[in-house]
């Protein structure tokens, strides 16, 4: 069953001509085509960059619709938003432009999702908007790219498949990443230097993102602490020297908020976090400390104004990323280690075809997306939610059977 608003389309990717919306744009046009069963358009400020990017899909990009709307005009946004069922988003930072839009979903009962990793920002927009979009059945799904759709989804995942091996839940859940390849692009860095910038000037803040339960519901709370990896550090499990990871910080969040919205399925007192494999003996120790190293480097310099400027010359700019043959070539796994309370243990993978952060994401943000339009009951409440609370196993079968993506079990013991 679907959503039941009437509307143009089924979806509008909002912010199609950014890096990844043009990724996106090619993924649905290859995929779905423009005069299906799925009825879509492109939207953004710039309607000479919108026809622009629809001349260089050719053919394949058909009739399809362009619409006009300004990150910063209300109107504008509230009525495309009229036009839908669902928006993706791609216009980021996110803390920056993408209040308004959410304002418009939620006053409209238009469901929206994006892929966000700034956790402050969700933070805000879930105090602010929840009670209305819970009025008007919009539904929210912030995180649906690499950030944060293979943590939470490999979670929930894991824990379905822990149900039907011991008949409960794991109460502790460790992600790692074996192997990541692919390029970021300067969305994403602006993304994190924003970030570093409003801690730097915030105290409030910088303890705020250093709560595991930020975003979960108020009361939603463990008295058991969090693991949180700060260096370099052994893991037994796997035989390999362990790094931070740099997207730890808002998936484990993100899993947090899901483990609330299903009534703390995982446990009251459940515990998760994620870092980098960086390989065995004397080698991967050293990486270990070169990267944590260098991750304290950026962040350090990133809220500091005098050296900002420094970081934001060396790294990509917004609309640059990697090449369509780097993005191609990427590809991602993920382990899973869960252990009931009882000592069971249960070890899973999660992989993608493409390069994290652009390829897969792109296909993960498009399912998410479709998801949202057809997947769902009109019982599913409005309100803000995860990938894996709003979404679950019908966005597993379009992750695996679309997507790219890749999950299984291991070894049960």
């Amino acid at each position: 069953m679907t959503n039941s608003k009437q509307a143009d389309y089924d979806l509008v990717v909002f912010g199609a001509t950014s890096f990844v919306g043009q990724i996106l744009t090619r993924y649905l046009a290859e995929n779905y085509g423009t005069s299906g069963e799925v009825k879509w358009a492109i939207a953004g400020r710039s309607e000479g960059k919108l026809n622009a990017l629809k001349a260089e899909l050719g053919a394949q990009a058909g009739d399809l619709p362009v619409l006009v709307a300004d990150a910063a005009d209300d109107s504008a946004l509230a009525g495309m938003c009229r036009q839908t069922r669902v928006v993706i988003s791609t216009v980021g930072p996110y803390a920056l432009y993408g209040e308004p839009l959410i304002k418009a979903c939620v006053d409209t009962g238009t469901d929206y999702c994006d892929l966000t990793g700034e956790v402050q920002w969700i933070r805000r927009m879930v105090e602010g908007y929840e009670a209305q979009a819970k009025k008007t059945g919009a539904r929210i799904v912030h995180c649906c790219g690499f950030d944060s759709i293979p943590s939470d989804m490999g979670v929930w995942f894991l824990q379905q498949q822990a149900e039907k091996a011991f008949g409960k839940t794991c109460q502790d859940v460790r992600m790692r990443v074996k192997v990541a390849k692919g390029g970021l692009s300067g969305g994403t860095v602006a993304s994190m230097i924003n970030v570093a910038k409003e801690a730097g000037a915030d105290p409030k803040l910088r303890k705020e993102l250093a709560n595991p339960f930020s975003i979960c519901p108020e009361g939603h709370r463990s008295k058991v602490r969090q693991p949180s990896l700060k260096t370099a550090e052994y893991d037994k499990d796997f035989d390999v020297w362990l790094a931070p990871f740099v997207m730890g910080a808002i998936n484990t969040r993100v899993v947090h908020r899901s483990n609330a919205l299903q009534k703390a399925r995982y446990g009251q007192e459940f515990t998760y976090d994620e870092a980098m494999m960086t390989g065995k003996g004397a080698k991967g120790r050293l990486t270990a400390y070169g990267i944590t190293a260098a991750l304290g480097a950026f962040f350090t310099a990133s809220a500091i104004k005098p050296t900002r400027w420094v970081v934001e010359k060396l790294v990509p700019k917004p609309g640059e990323g990697p090449s369509p043959e780097d993005q191609e070539n990427g590809f991602y796994d993920l382990r899973f280690v869960g252990r009931t309370t009882d000592g069971k243990t249960i070890i899973t993978k999660v992989t993608g075809d493409r390069d994290p952060g652009y390829g897969s994401t792109a296909k993960m943000l498009g399912e998410a997306g479709l998801c949202l339009a057809f997947d769902l009951s009109d019982d599913d409440q409005g309100g803000f939610w995860t990938p894996a609370s709003m979404l679950d196993g019908k966005l597993l079968e379009r992750l695996t059977s679309k997507a790219g993506l890749t999950f299984d079990v291991l070894e049960t013991r």
